[in-house]
């Protein structure tokens, strides 16, 4: 979906589609005829924005046959779908029965995973509407924070500075310009923007910045406010809610515990890794507690558990409608949203992903609306 923002720019909302376990083209095309075309449906868009997840396999097949990019392509307009922005934080395997700290690897010291972000870099120019000349992929905050050592530190560097370098010839040579946007989450080496600016800060800016994801923040602790104004280009926000349990309310939370996701857990006294561990008494009780586990931005959970929503709407109000110097009106400072609930297949309870994606775009667009963005 495409938006006009008061200040003339166009702003770009897509759901993200690693909620779909497809790993191989054809579980992409299918993903595409399927649950896509219905959320088109039933969103009554004229186009509407997918940020596509693929996996290391699916990005070697279209970088390895030009026929098979082009088929994806041709796919995407058919179905009227279009993809400005792709999700390249899971290598591959995001679906499997257990993945937890999987997700990380490989992590950005590693050489595979710099060879598959610019892949995805290459893919990306071919799937880029006509009339789009930039696109972004959103990636991991680095690694994982245990093993970081001085060597690890030094490989990352390296890598960020052959992506930087990929990146802008790749620009040269096709006309468009990508964008990598690191994601700072709870336990990674990047957990928060103030640790984003300090490892991220030296790289090149006119194509390395971050993805910020509101229930990551949420989770953080994080002032809204701070977090949009860190400094680095915002290449993508991440519409997301997180859940939160109040003093008192955290057995609550048992419902949410399940082994395929990590969900890092925090309250202003401290941090566990995954929630079992908070809710074997790790964590105090007698203060709120915020769970990285994607929550439906519609709906809210039983009682007497809530969503970190109304920190998203801060936040998309401080990104997409930020005030200039002046106090006028000032462009946004991201231009590429992406709704990202990945959880619905483990949610408590049964549920129809394709109407649930619609009611999330619908909530997103609504908020959108009331800051002044108009569809076109």
């Amino acid at each position: 979906m495409r938006l006009r923002h008061p200040a003339g720019s166009v702003v770009h909302l897509a759901y993200c589609t690693n909620v779909h376990p497809a790993e191989d083209l054809a579980g992409i095309h299918e993903q595409l005829t399927g649950v896509a075309a219905r959320v088109r449906a039933l969103t009554g868009a004229g186009r509407l924005g997918l940020g596509l997840w693929l996996s290391r396999r699916a990005a070697r097949a279209l970088r390895d046959d030009p026929a098979e990019l082009a088929r994806l392509r041709a796919r995407l307009d058919e179905q009227g779908l279009e993809v400005v922005t792709l999700n390249g934080f899971p290598y591959g395997g995001f679906h499997d029965e257990v993945v937890k700290l999987r997700v990380y690897r490989p992590d950005w010291a590693e050489p595979e995973r710099l060879a598959y972000t610019l892949d995805l870099a290459e893919i990306l120019t071919a799937l880029l509407p006509d009339d789009v000349t930039e696109g972004s992929i959103s990636t991991l905050p680095l690694a994982w924070r245990t093993g970081w050592t001085p060597a690890k530190a030094a490989a990352v560097n390296a890598n960020l500075a052959v992506l930087a370098r990929g990146l802008r010839a790749l620009a040269e040579r096709t006309g468009k310009t990508i964008r990598v946007g690191f994601e700072p989450e709870p336990g990674c080496i990047v957990e928060t923007t103030p640790q984003a600016v300090a490892l991220l800060g030296g790289a090149d800016l006119d194509y390395l910045g971050v993805c910020l994801d509101a229930c990551h923040l949420a989770v953080g602790l994080e002032e809204a406010a701070d977090a949009a104004a860190l400094g680095l280009p915002v290449v993508k926000l991440q519409v997301s809610s997180a859940v939160e349990a109040p003093p008192g309310g955290q057995q609550a939370l048992a419902a949410y515990v399940e082994e395929r996701y990590l969900h890092q857990t925090r309250c202003a006294a401290g941090y566990t890794d995954d929630l079992p561990e908070a809710l074997a008494g790790e964590l105090p009780t007698d203060l709120p507690w915020r769970t990285h586990f994607h929550m439906p931005l519609h709906a809210a959970p039983p009682a007497p558990l809530t969503t970190t929503s109304s920190y998203l709407e801060d936040l998309l109000r401080l990104l997409v409608t930020p005030a200039s110097p002046h106090g006028d009106l000032a462009a946004p400072l991201t231009r590429h949203l992406e709704v990202e609930t990945y959880t619905w297949s483990v949610l408590p309870g049964p549920v129809d992903i394709a109407e649930g994606i619609a009611a999330e775009l619908d909530w997103t667009r609504r908020r959108l609306a009331a800051l002044g963005l108009k569809e076109i």
